[in-house]
């Protein structure tokens, strides 16, 4: 069976106010792939997350989702086709106890992961659902940012950062959780500084530097390019 593509970027262009963050962004992500977005700070990785959301002040240029138009969309509804952003800052609202963060988003596309498959998933979200957000540890808050999206019916994730500041044991977690979604059917995009944690995930890998993607390669290309690619990001 052929793979579809699930998302295709073509002409990307996006604006903070008058400051044009991304130069003509190209690429396209196809049905249960995990692909890496890597550059250094300021290359344009998160704003291009962002600018598929419509989360930019403005943009340009074509997003299709499963062939559909969504760059004139509200980003509600390019959520309803299908994609959850998962954003550096986690947004979990602290009043709130980790059961009802995890239920507060509604339903937007069917298929959403049912609330026992999540704490399946995420056994310590179960033993903590009762607790405030602000309580839980920042690697409990990530498997929750990550959870609500879930449940929502995404598809398509776009994981920015998740291994930010978080301990070996939780990030070798959270990479089990990626292995997991890809092997049930999920598309992923990750921004990652962690290398380490993004390497043996990604199917492939895109560079990007000034706001547009300068190079891409595979999995299987990875260990002929990793000297210059530790090089370029200096890592």
């Amino acid at each position: 069976m052929a793979t579809q593509r699930f998302l295709e970027v073509k002409g990307l262009h996006a604006w903070y106010g008058e400051s044009h963050v991304l130069h003509g962004v190209d690429f396209h992500i196809d049905e249960g792939e995990v692909v890496t977005l890597l550059g250094r700070n300021g290359a344009g990785r998160t704003s291009t997350l962002r600018a598929i959301m419509g989360l930019t002040g403005s943009r340009k240029g074509s997003v299709k989702v499963h062939g559909t138009e969504a760059i004139a969309m509200a980003t509600h509804r390019i959520a309803r086709l299908g994609i959850g952003y998962c954003p550096e800052e986690r947004g979990i609202f602290s009043s709130l106890s980790a059961e009802e963060n995890l239920m507060l988003p509604p339903v937007l596309a069917p298929g959403g992961m049912p609330i026992e498959q999540v704490y399946a998933m995420f056994p310590n979200l179960k033993e903590r659902a009762n607790s405030q957000g602000t309580r839980l540890s920042g690697g409990e808050q990530q498997m929750l940012a990550v959870a609500r999206i879930l449940r929502t019916g995404a598809k398509l994730l776009l994981l920015d950062e998740i291994s930010e500041g978080l301990a070996p044991v939780i990030v070798q977690k959270l990479a089990e959780m990626v292995v997991a979604l890809r092997r049930q059917g999920y598309t992923i995009v990750m921004v990652e500084q962690n290398f380490r944690f993004a390497a043996p995930l990604a199917d492939r890998f895109l560079v990007m530097e000034h706001g547009h993607v300068i190079q891409q390669f595979t999995q299987a290309e990875l260990p002929s390019r990793i000297e210059r690619l530790h090089e370029y990001l200096g890592v």
